[in-house]
């Protein structure tokens, strides 16, 4: 039996001298349990909160105190987050953390999918013999007050993925309801690299994205490499090791930066060696 409600789900407050009831704290926290479960949550992220993220080099702090920042002042946001990076830096240990977080401290509704496996789930309804519509999985994807699509650009590109995904986007850019994504793909202007965001998703998913959203771009080390037992400290010796490798991704981007084409005297400078279109 709670004391401050009696189970009713309502406690009495005093307020400017007016008596009057809210919502008790009991309630909340049944409702955040109940919608926690439903959520989707893969067990293996379940431990995930935004206090045992390792933050560990200026990049996993920055996306940390935004992740926070959602976190602390949902419903009141405009824009979700989308966090980008190479596998294992902690992009879907930060998105579910502000899930959970959100849904225990207001009750919203949450939840949690590996963009793929939506797509999978969907792509079955048209089987004869699954009972469940395409509407019924997409209407809670579309409506929840706050979803987390981890993986976005990982799924094979195709017409039908393109426009279910911009049914998806679109539907909740117009509804401005919050948007967590991740993706291992940069976000550079190149729609030509494979490895470019661009090019996974389309110029139109693109540029609602970037209204929808604060893009984050983590750097670290791949947790699942670490040692057995290792600490913070392994983390920071294989980040190290892993910025070895950066010339690499940093040539990719300055290549996408080459096909910017710059106009000057009424003509597209290309950036390369022989000069400008028409010289």
């Amino acid at each position: 039996m709670c004391p401050l409600c009696d189970n009713t789900g309502w406690k009495p407050i005093e307020d400017n001298g007016t008596r009057r009831v809210v919502r008790c704290d009991c309630w909340r926290e049944s409702v955040g349990r109940q919608r926690l479960d439903e959520s989707k949550i893969p067990k293996r992220y379940q431990h995930c909160t935004l206090g045992n993220f390792a933050a560990y080099n200026e990049s996993l702090q920055h996306a940390q105190a935004a992740a926070r920042r959602v976190a602390d002042a949902f419903p009141a946001v405009t824009h979700g987050l989308l966090l980008e990076g190479q596998p294992g830096v902690g992009k879907t240990h930060l998105a579910v953390a502000v899930l959970k977080q959100v849904i225990q401290t207001t009750g919203a509704r949450g939840l949690f999918y590996d963009t793929r496996d939506l797509l999978r789930i969907i792509r079955s309804t048209y089987d004869p013999s699954i009972r469940t519509t395409e509407l019924e999985i997409l209407r809670p994807v579309m409506t929840a007050d706050l979803i987390v699509l981890d993986d976005l650009g990982a799924e094979k590109t195709s017409e039908w993925v393109d426009e279910t995904m911009n049914l998806i986007v679109n539907t909740r850019y117009n509804e401005r309801r919050v948007t967590i994504f991740t993706s291992n793909y940069l976000d550079i202007p190149d729609d030509t690299d494979p490895n470019s965001l661009l090019f996974r998703i389309g110029f139109r998913m693109r540029s609602r994205l970037h209204e929808m959203c604060e893009f984050l771009q983590l750097d670290g080390a791949d947790y699942r490499e670490l040692p057995t037992n290792g600490g913070v400290d392994d983390l920071m010796t294989l980040w190290k090791m892993r910025r070895k490798t950066l010339p690499s991704r940093a040539g990719r981007q300055a290549r996408a930066q080459l096909r910017e084409p710059a106009v000057r005297d009424g003509k597209a400078d290309l950036k390369w060696p022989g000069g400008r279109a028409g010289s």
